[in-house]
């Protein structure tokens, strides 16, 4: 089977989500990212460059409800040249481990909160208290379409001795948008404040489809 600990209820791939989100692309200094304390230990000194994203999504429909996630993509690793996403925050702990399971996406469950209002998004991860990340991100303008066939997703994720390749696809409609406020516990999350995005969009509706995985297989350990 695809991974190492199938969760109590399994929700197999192809998963089709639909919602709303905020896409921040950046370019991150190679030397930050490779030595950053918080960076996985199989990613360490691998990091190849190119685009970076950092995204908020509030999912309203999937195959295991409504959820929301933060999730950041340093940008290409070596060996392979492929994504990873190295850090990603859920409030759902079914998608948690079924995103483990299924794609080997390091997923960890926290609460979330996301308020809207016209032209602004408010989100906060973690205890209200202690949060993980805050942010508030304006938006206005005419709307444009978002597509993966621009800036393609190409994924190499490491799980419990599992390695899985994924392409994720996906499309909506976007406006541009501006950081309001960005706080980050730098303990529990690298802090990406200290960069400017290259681009901020707000995307509202768009669909995504995580097919199963064209490639896993057993970690060779050196």
């Amino acid at each position: 089977m695809i991974g190492t600990q199938k969760p109590e209820t399994h929700y197999p791939p192809p998963w089709q989500l639909q919602g709303e989100g905020v896409i921040l692309l950046y370019r991150f200094p190679k030397k930050w990212i490779n030595e950053h304390p918080l960076i996985p230990t199989h990613l360490k000194g691998q990091f190849k460059g190119g685009f970076g994203y950092l995204m908020l999504v509030n999912y309203y429909d999937s195959p295991v409800g409504p959820y929301k996630e933060l999730l950041l993509i340093p940008g290409k690793f070596k060996p392979n040249k492929k994504q990873s996403i190295t850090h990603i925050v859920v409030n759902s702990e079914r998608s948690t481990q079924n995103g483990r399971f299924n794609w080997g996406i390091p997923k960890i469950t926290l609460p979330i909160i996301w308020e809207s209002e016209k032209g602004l998004d408010t989100i906060g991860i973690g205890d209200e208290d202690d949060p993980i990340f805050f942010c508030k991100i304006s938006y206005k303008g005419m709307s444009f379409p978002v597509s993966t066939k621009i800036l393609p997703i190409k994924l190499y994720q490491q799980w419990n001795g599992k390695a899985f390749e994924t392409e994720p696809k996906g499309s909506g409609w976007g406006k541009l948008a501006k950081i309001e406020t960005l706080k980050i516990n730098h303990k529990r999350f690298p802090d990406i404040s200290k960069f400017k995005p290259i681009l901020a969009i707000k995307v509202s509706p768009f669909s995504i489809d995580f097919p199963k995985p064209s490639s896993t297989y057993d970690v060779v350990k050196t």
